[in-house]
């Protein structure tokens, strides 16, 4: 993971935790999330998003950068249908050293 942008280390770092101002933050006050086909646009449908989103461990196991940002692969394990779920890839397509402005999950 030493390969992977501060910002987005910390992402992950965040993500697997009880919601927090610290996670939120690391999103643009108008940053886009796509995930499971549907799009949450600003701070307040990403704190929607993340209410309906059961908490889960993520093993990164790949981080490379593409044309469309940094694509980073993980196993997620959780309470949820099919866990451990190998192959999910974020899709970070535009951030700054500070903030995330569009993120898209999917395999």
């Amino acid at each position: 993971m030493n390969t992977a942008p501060d910002l987005i280390r910390r992402y992950f770092e965040l993500a697997g935790q009880p919601d927090q101002d610290d996670y939120f933050a690391l999103f643009a006050d108008d940053a886009v999330v796509q995930d499971e086909g549907k799009t949450y646009r600003g701070i307040q449908e990403i704190r929607a998003w993340r209410a309906d989103v059961p908490l889960v461990s993520y093993e990164i196991t790949d981080v490379e950068e593409a044309p469309e940002g940094t694509v980073v692969t993980a196993t997620i394990t959780g309470d949820f249908p099919g866990s451990p779920f190998a192959g999910l890839r974020f899709r970070f397509e535009e951030y700054d050293g500070g903030q995330i402005r569009r993120l898209r999950i999917a395999p």
